[in-house]
């Protein structure tokens, strides 16, 4: 990567509250910034940027020659996930990051909130109160568990996971994850595609964190929920699309899987009559796992120690391409 010491033209296709806006006003000072005007076409001024931040329309992307780097303000990345889009950035030397260090925190810390406070019956004893307000102490104190000595597998092993298993560390719990490389730095045991089917069977906790792709829609299949052990916990804080809904509602309707946590599902949002708002010992939350106080102010801050890395020639966080 080269020096980058010229003023840039950066192109902000997001709208952010004032705090935001002007730590990104300060930190561009010395370059060009175009932020979005209503009524004006944001792909022609797309066109002639140096760099993008926001959610830049992939073929315009692809397109540009003079695009270098282009910077999400998400942790996904399917609709840049494609062979043309990556074949044309690499043939031109330019990059694509996303923000995955500024999610994978409150993504983190929401999936052990929901493990602890459904091992815990929090949900349930809240629903008791919302309803009857029945005193079932029996039943609650019956039902309450601890991680410890538990088992869980990760499906994906991104920024997310690695987080995650920071924070399980002092629960004592084992943990195994899935990737289809391993790389041999994770720090945890990791198994194949291969070996997936066997790590269901073990494991009392399934957190469902893969992307949305072609490999990954449909994945956690009506086979692959049969193979989870009975009274098995599933979490999905991944993408609805990798999930078969059909499949998930038999099984807890049938009892062999003790409950479900759906922080995405699909479609988005969740129509109000869908099965699953009322299916058995299913917990849903609005795709809120990523979202936190300062969340735009992180994003800007996160884009622009990767603009002055950039700016040094220095190797970018959370490069996709």
């Amino acid at each position: 990567m080269s020096d980058q010491s010229a003023p840039l033209t950066i192109w902000c296709g997001d709208t952010f509250p004032p705090r935001a806006l002007g730590l990104l006003h300060e930190g561009t000072a010395r370059h060009r910034i175009v932020l979005p005007q209503r009524g004006a076409s944001s792909t022609a001024v797309l066109a002639e940027a140096d760099v993008a931040f926001g959610q830049p329309d992939p073929d315009v992307v692809r397109d540009s020659a003079r695009l270098r780097w282009a910077h999400l303000t998400s942790a996904g990345y399917t609709r840049y996930d494609r062979d043309d889009v990556r074949d044309a950035l690499r043939g031109r030397g330019a990059f694509l990051t996303n923000s995955s260090h500024v999610y994978d925190e409150p993504c983190a810390q929401h999936a052990l909130a929901m493990m602890l406070a459904l091992a815990r019956q929090l949900p349930q004893c809240g629903e008791d109160q919302r309803t009857d307000r029945g005193w079932r102490t029996g039943e609650r104190r019956r039902d309450s568990f601890l991680l410890g000595g538990q088992s869980v597998l990760l499906l994906g092993f991104g920024a997310i996971a690695r987080r995650l298993v920071e924070l399980l560390a002092p629960f004592g719990m084992d943990i195994v994850a899935s990737r289809r490389v391993a790389r041999g730095d994770e720090g945890i045991p990791i198994v194949g595609e291969a070996g997936v089917d066997d790590a269901l069977t073990a494991a009392n906790h399934v957190i469902n964190l893969l992307p949305d792709n072609v490999s990954t829609r449909g994945y956690v299949s009506a086979a692959r929920l049969e193979r989870m052990k009975p009274g098995a916990r599933f979490y999905n804080l991944g993408r609805g699309t990798t999930v078969d809904q059909d499949a998930l509602l038999a099984a807890l309707r049938s009892g062999r899987l003790a409950l479900a946590y759906l922080d995405v599902t699909d479609p988005e949002p969740l129509p109000p009559d869908h099965p699953l708002w009322t299916a058995p010992n299913c917990f849903i939350t609005p795709h809120t796992a990523g979202g936190h106080a300062g969340e735009h102010e992180r994003l800007v801050r996160h884009f622009l120690s990767n603009l002055a890395a950039f700016e040094r020639g220095e190797p970018l966080a959370d490069r996709v391409i």
